[in-house]
């Protein structure tokens, strides 16, 4: 008599399926949203190139806390992600991958991530302490702060002090600074994430900034935007300046007024196709940069 138990190696495989949906393998705009800014301060930590091994580090570290960062977010969010349509079906909502297995997975992506600082500075080590205990603590604001998205975009910018303490072994007032810019980006991309789902974390009671700001959200994304390439562009004209940056934050101003065509509707698809596309906005400043440096070095 046949069973229906599946063979151990389809098994294997369809258990890795599910852990590469609950890091959101298949989905890389969340790491990189994550990854540009920090590179960005990188070359500007170095004055250029940075070197293999902080490329490295850096990137590969970026993907494993983002990773990590969603095992620990789904099993915080499992009781109320079954009531939202877009999160209904993840892993852990969903029954398939156990609370246990999904904290497994994220306390080892994070161990791999520290392995990786260990190879870098003191103060890189150290910043990375406070970098996860934020990262931990985000997915629980949502039940307390109004706007946890602030939260939230103090863990995705905490990459640009370790980035300076990588390189320099020290975090200069600048990191702070470019910290508290890329808050403002943070707030402006995740409070488009939070539209998508207003209706459903309406009737859960969970807190985000577009219940928050209500009536007032796309107003205030376009403020959040405006002031990120205002603060970013403050403080690093004196650092780099040039034709390159100036082409950069031309292009993400550009890109400002193409985020409000897409949002000021409110529709869901539109606040999410805005969101997945912010990566590009981190993309084209890190470039800016990125080709002053490069211009300076090898250029003349």
């Amino acid at each position: 008599m046949k069973t229906n138990t599946p063979a151990p190696a389809a098994a294997a495989r369809s258990k890795l399926s599910l852990y590469l949906d609950l890091i959101r393998w298949d989905r890389p705009a969340g790491w990189l949203l994550l990854l540009w800014p920090t590179l960005t301060a990188l070359w500007l930590a170095a004055e250029g190139w940075p070197g293999w091994h902080l490329l490295a580090v850096f990137v590969l570290g970026t993907i494993l806390m983002r990773s990590a960062g969603c095992c620990v977010n789904d099993v915080a969010d499992r009781d109320f992600d079954r009531h939202v349509k877009r999160t209904a079906q993840r892993p852990v909502t969903s029954g398939q991958v156990s609370v246990k297995e999904a904290l497994l997975l994220g306390a080892a992506l994070a161990a791999l991530a520290f392995l990786l600082v260990l190879t870098t500075t003191a103060t890189a080590v150290w910043l990375s302490l406070p970098a996860l205990a934020v990262a931990i603590v985000y997915p629980y604001a949502k039940r307390f702060v109004a706007m946890p998205q602030a939260v939230l975009g103090v863990a995705f910018s905490f990459g640009i002090p370790m980035a300076y303490a990588a390189v320099q072994s020290t975090v200069p007032w600048q990191a702070w600074a470019l910290l508290v810019a890329n808050l403002f980006w943070v707030l402006a991309y995740d409070t488009e994430y939070a539209m998508v789902d207003r209706d459903d974390d309406l009737k859960i009671g969970m807190k985000t900034s577009a219940i928050t700001l209500g009536t007032y959200d796309v107003a205030a994304v376009t403020a959040f935007y405006l002031i990120h390439l205002l603060l970013w562009a403050l403080l690093l004209w004196p650092e780099v300046g040039g034709w390159w940056l100036g082409v950069a934050l031309g292009l993400a101003l550009a890109q400002v007024a193409w985020h409000f065509s897409m949002i000021r509707d409110r529709t869901r698809e539109g606040c999410f196709r805005a969101f997945r596309l912010n990566h590009w906005l981190g993309f084209t400043l890190f470039a800016g940069v990125a080709l002053t440096y490069a211009q300076r070095q090898w250029g003349g």
